[in-house]
């Protein structure tokens, strides 16, 4: 910010978010003002589970993920935000300790927006206070889905399922086999051997680009056949 006024890309920003584009032009720019820059390499850590709820952020580029500790004490992601997401709102709103570890999945750049600022903007407008109530019961039933994901599906259902949310428009899944196995939290071998049976089925296909998504059909009925044990 230079001489007061808010950077566009803060601002593109904060219209972006599908809870503060709710507060009026002149509230983002105030609640802009109050905040700050923050930067992080891919790995980086922004908080850690217990750490306090002091603020919220909102994504510039990049991509941060949510991460939860599996009974072995590997890092789980729960779900991940781009551009315009706001993060870290629960714990700022309430003033308690984070629930999770948020940390970056890509080179990444956010705008640190301190909670009293936050409170202060939600008291003036009410509106966006709604719009962030909804959010968050969106975000609640996602973490819902996520845990029976991780509860009642197998490996190779948690997998199927994340072949299917990461596919893009042609099908292809950009990450290798050790990034889907982080994600999973399970091992690269255990990953490769499902995705190679599934090669070998025809339902997907394997290349140095990624995963090829074939029959979709056939995995989201490997997925249903899951749930139902």
């Amino acid at each position: 910010m230079v001489d007061g006024a808010v950077s566009p890309a803060v601002a593109a920003a904060l219209e972006a978010s599908g809870v503060l584009a709710w507060l009026s032009p002149a509230a983002r720019a105030r609640l802009a003002a109050a905040g700050s820059p923050l930067a992080l390499e891919t790995g980086q850590l922004l908080c850690q589970a217990g750490d306090p709820g002091d603020a919220a952020y909102i994504v510039l580029d990049g991509e941060v993920e949510v991460l939860v500790r599996s009974e072995g004490g590997k890092p789980v992601r729960l779900s991940s935000h781009r551009a315009g997401a706001l993060i870290g709102e629960m714990a700022a709103l309430d003033g308690g300790a984070r629930s999770a570890d948020m940390a970056a999945a890509t080179r990444c750049r956010l705008w640190r927006l301190p909670r009293q600022a936050l409170l202060d903007a939600f008291a003036a407008e009410p509106t966006a206070a709604v719009a962030l109530v909804a959010e968050l019961s969106r975000r609640l039933r996602a973490a819902n889905a996520a845990f029976e994901a991780s509860s009642l599906l197998d490996l190779g259902g948690r997998l199927a399922r994340l072949v299917i949310q990461e596919a893009g428009a042609r099908g292809l899944v950009p990450l290798t086999q050790t990034e889907l196995a982080r994600r999973l939290g399970a091992s690269r071998e255990k990953v490769n051997r499902k995705l190679h049976a599934w090669a070998a089925e025809g339902w997907v296909a394997l290349s140095p680009a990624g995963v090829r998504l074939v029959e979709p059909d056939a995995l989201a009925a490997l997925i249903e056949t899951a749930r139902r044990r």
